[in-house]
């Protein structure tokens, strides 16, 4: 079943600077094959369930194997008979972005409308 996660995998304990060692689990990320993007906090990563819990256990491990206390946030969106949504949910916030702005007529209107006044 497809599933898309925002996945946040940070070891702790390791000093401040910790962009070293993320970018090992962005690595094992990548190079999974599985659609993913990283952005500053949260990486994401799409395809089927099984797939997409492998690679988020591994780039987990690659700091924990090596003795590094781990911390792994994870947000999961199972959506049955959709695909791509990693791209799809964007591009539908951004047509709902593009949309024309009622005026305040337009919306008084609207809500009299929805409430069964009129104007």
């Amino acid at each position: 079943m497809n599933t898309l996660i925002a996945v946040s995998i940070a070891p702790v304990g390791v000093g401040d600077e910790l962009s070293k060692h993320v970018a090992e689990v962005v690595k094992v990320i990548r190079e999974s094959g599985l659609p993913n993007k990283t952005y500053s906090m949260f990486t994401e990563i799409e395809g089927e369930w099984d797939a997409v819990m492998d690679v988020v256990k591994r780039a987990t491990f690659v700091l924990a194997e090596k003795g590094i206390r781990t911390e792994v946030v994870l947000k999961a969106d199972i959506r049955p008979g959709f695909t791509n949504t990693m791209e799809e949910k964007i591009d539908r916030l951004n047509d709902a972005l593009n949309e024309k702005p009622q005026t305040v007529e337009e919306k008084i209107r609207a809500t009299l409308a929805r409430v069964g006044g009129k104007r």
